[in-house]
């Protein structure tokens, strides 16, 4: 009996592993790159699942794959990346999941706004930008506003995101997306201003549970870079019941009727308001810290889903474990990754502080206004989120991210030019 994941997140194969085993299948991971995944599957025993190397990018490769799979009885995509081929896949192989219309919902942004902005739940509907001059500017300022955002409907990583506040910055922003590659449309939608959180949520036949709340401090204005996480924030009971119903509408406003979600939010003066809605488990470490914080692997709930099977988490008290939190370890200018100074100083600081790799020396890092910029993640835990973050902060205030800078072709003389 098998399960197969079609790639993965950086983090949390080990619980996907220990869920299966747990559950009586066997975990089969395709992948176009089985180094990706080489922190987790250090950890683990060699014959803890099979790795199958595969161009995941084919489908059609991929249906062929899965045709050998021996007794195969789910199927796992958990990325942004391959959700749609995901979604695909497990409709042609009549494996249970969720409506593949309702995953290509959640992969373009602008129909989710406009899907709830219908239901009452958002005051920002989205504006396609299309055409060209003041064809691509007069809707955003008429039907937007200033400020807005401008982003791509399919974007992941806070990649392809502008903040435009003046008409000045509206039109600088235009002419670099018009030289952007983009994985979707480019459309806006009013800024909402306030502290950012995302919620980790699971649903099950339309009922949602939000099993807790992760703060987002982000980088500062213009850009939207993540920086630290903690999980869990500590609500009033009040305001987490209503967040809970909040969420609960907001993922029936788009038909979403079961499995992981993950919600960020931004908790503004008058009230909460949806950036994004990720149809999986958490990205960077929020998997690790849910298993963490809630005292049970969580990813045996993904498996039960991926099974057809109501996860017993919806109806668990988890015993609860400690509270986490971790950084983001940027360098201080793009270059060549050479590697990290100061983990050993971790061993002596509060909250158990642990780097987790995310870049191998010699990958190249380009872009620090997002979060394809960071090396890895320092991660500590405490009796609070507050008290955990903390700790994650001043650990990773030991810790620096090298980088060498990219060498530039030689000029026509023969010497070498850095950049």
């Amino acid at each position: 009996m098998s399960v197969v994941c079609l790639e993965s997140l950086t983090f949390g194969l080990g619980h996907l592993v220990r869920a299966a085993d747990a559950l009586g299948e066997r975990l089969v991971l395709l992948t176009r790159d089985p180094s990706y995944y080489a922190y987790e599957l250090q950890r683990l025993p060699t014959d803890a699942l099979d790795v199958v190397e595969t161009d995941t990018f084919d489908a059609e490769g991929v249906a062929g794959r899965l045709h050998r799979i021996p007794r195969l009885h789910g199927l796992i995509s958990s990325t942004d990346t391959w959700t749609l081929v995901g979604a695909d896949l497990t409709a042609r192989f009549g494996l249970p999941g969720l409506d593949a219309d309702v995953l290509r919902l959640t992969r373009d942004k602008a129909a989710v706004r406009n899907r709830l902005h219908a239901a009452g739940l958002t005051r920002g509907r989205a504006v396609e930008v299309t055409g060209l001059g003041a064809e691509r500017r007069e809707p955003v300022l008429k039907e937007a506003g200033l400020p807005a955002v401008l982003k791509d409907t399919a974007g992941t990583g806070s990649q392809n995101v502008w903040l435009v506040r003046t008409e000045t910055e509206l039109d600088a922003a235009l002419e670099e997306t018009a030289g952007r590659r983009l994985t979707g449309r480019l459309f806006a939608e009013p800024y909402f201003a306030g502290p950012v959180y995302s919620a980790e949520t699971l649903t099950w036949a339309g009922w949602t549970r939000l099993l807790g709340v992760s703060s987002r401090l982000m980088s500062p204005e213009p850009y939207f870079r993540e920086e630290i996480t903690a999980f869990p924030v500590a609500f009033p009971d009040a305001r987490r019941a209503f967040l809970e119903r909040w969420l609960g509408e907001v993922l029936a406003a788009i038909g979403y009727t079961d499995r992981f979600a993950h919600v960020e939010f931004v908790l503004g003066a008058d009230g909460p308001e949806v950036v994004e809605i990720n149809p999986r488990i958490g990205g960077a470490l929020v998997g690790e810290g849910l298993c963490r914080a809630l005292g049970v692997n969580v990813y045996e709930a993904m498996i039960e889903t991926a099974l057809g099977r109501r996860p017993r988490l919806m109806d668990a008290e988890p015993p609860g474990g400690p509270a986490v939190a971790f950084v983001l370890g940027y360098p201080a200018a793009p270059g060549v990754f050479t590697g990290v100074d100061g983990l050993e100083r971790m061993a002596d600081l509060p909250g158990s502080p642990a780097w987790y790799p995310v870049k191998r020396v010699g990958e190249p890092i380009e872009h620090l206004t997002d979060s394809r910029g960071y090396a890895g993640i320092v991660y500590a835990e405490a009796e609070t989120a507050e008290l955990a973050t903390h700790r994650a902060v001043a650990a990773a205030n030991t810790v620096r991210v090298r980088t060498e800078p990219f060498v530039l072709p030689a000029p026509a003389d023969g010497q070498p030019l850095c950049g």
